[in-house]
């Protein structure tokens, strides 16, 4: 633990960053952390499962007292991903207890207003925070650091007008730490406007490109999911997550998949929050090793282990396949990204390709048994509050044959 000392780190919070295994830090960690301890507004490029959770975890931690209303406020852009940093924050304050609150929308809002009056630390959507602010349920009077994280996540997903609103709630005596895998003007600008005389901080990829195999199969539209089903059979693997476009499409494959005795799970914006929780959760302690999802549900999530990523579905642009394919060769260990075309692909495989930065093989396709399936549609009804039947969800199920 001598590293982490040496960045500053006060023994309560090394006692639990040693009970977590953490053994030397990562570069972003070694760069920023004595920045964010000496109370510098810093700007971090950084991509997930860098431990940029620990870089501003740390000043949070050490800079907080119990009791003294919400000190910390931690903007991040998906539910997940807020739950995924209130465990870990819980985590590294183990021996320094704080009361460190999530808040996030597509559950009730009740139990969040209890939570909030007793918060030291809160972690949240902008949506629920920006709710929670409109019903004066949350007193960001006394915020000394506020985190931005996935900034860029955020504005592509359209927040940057909550994201704004929010800052605005907070003293402008603060410190910002704001963290992002690209820098774009909106980013700068939004520095420049909410920070002062930030440190900038950059780390290289966590991802190996050394250790990553790129190819890709072009199919018959006939053998898209055969191929996928022979793959997933036939390779080597940990866990693996498997990509699609639409919420109908992750469903199918993922129902599909289990049909052909393959176990896998699915997770989308169209489940609910504690259904994700619950998926994650199986998938995180792999008693299932295939995660069939969409990039908003993904989106931000630091899972270990991951061995193979599949493009069921390619991404319409190049910047959205690095940020799937980032999941994987990490930490020194192999990977491979595999992308199955078939002819409504072609265009969206084109633009991934505008990046020449990218390496990606053409791999001759195997001979595949191929997988016949009938798709059935079952609807899900449950009564409003006038008693009245409505339909909630229609699952696709496809019988192999």
């Amino acid at each position: 633990m001598i590293c982490f000392r040496k960045l500053g780190i006060t023994p309560p919070l090394l006692r639990s960053v040693e009970e977590e295994g953490f053994e030397k830090p990562t570069e972003v960690q070694e760069k920023a952390i004595p920045l964010v301890l000496a109370g510098r507004d810093v700007i971090a490029g950084s991509a997930t499962g860098s431990g940029k959770t620990l870089v501003f975890g740390s000043g949070i931690i050490q800079h907080s007292e119990k009791g003294r209303g919400i000190q910390a406020l931690v903007l991040t852009p998906t539910r997940e991903l807020a739950v995924q940093i209130t465990d870990a924050l819980r985590k590294f304050s183990k021996h320094k207890p704080l009361e460190i609150a999530v808040v996030y929308g597509g559950i009730s809002i009740n139990p969040q207003i209890l939570r909030l009056r007793k918060a030291d630390v809160v972690v949240g959507t902008p949506g629920r925070l920006l709710d929670h602010i409109g019903r004066r349920t949350i007193d960001l009077s006394n915020v000394k650091i506020l985190v931005l994280d996935e900034a860029d996540r955020m504005l592509d997903m359209g927040f940057i007008d909550d994201v704004k609103q929010i800052i605005r709630q907070c003293p402008e005596k603060r410190q910002t730490l704001l963290f992002s895998a690209t820098i774009s003007d909106d980013i700068v600008d939004l520095a420049r406007r909410y920070m002062k005389n930030p440190a900038k901080v950059s780390a290289e990829s966590y991802v190996d490109p050394r250790k990553l195999t790129q190819f890709y199969y072009d199919v018959p539209d006939n053998l898209k999911f055969s191929l996928l089903v022979h793959l997933l059979k036939h390779e080597k693997s940990g866990l693996v997550m498997v990509f699609c476009n639409s919420r109908r499409n992750t469903d199918f494959v993922a129902n599909n998949l289990r049909l052909a005795g393959i176990d896998a799970l699915a997770t989308h914006g169209g489940l609910s929050q504690d259904q994700r929780n619950k998926t994650m959760k199986r998938f995180n302690s792999e008693h299932v090793c295939v995660l069939v999802c969409t990039d908003v549900a993904a989106r931000g999530l630091d899972i270990k282990g991951v061995s193979h990523i599949y493009n069921y579905d390619i991404p319409s642009e190049s910047k959205q396949y690095i940020h799937r394919i980032g999941r994987t060769a990490r930490a020194g260990k192999e990977g491979k990204a595999i992308s199955i075309l078939s002819s409504r692909d072609h265009d969206n495989f084109s633009m991934v390709l505008e990046d020449h930065s990218l390496n990606i093989k053409r791999e001759k396709t195997p001979r595949v048994e191929q997988v016949r399936i009938r798709w059935q549609e079952e609807q899900r009804f449950h009564k409003n509050r006038n008693g009245r039947l409505r339909a909630v969800q229609i699952n696709y199920y496809a019988t192999v044959l």
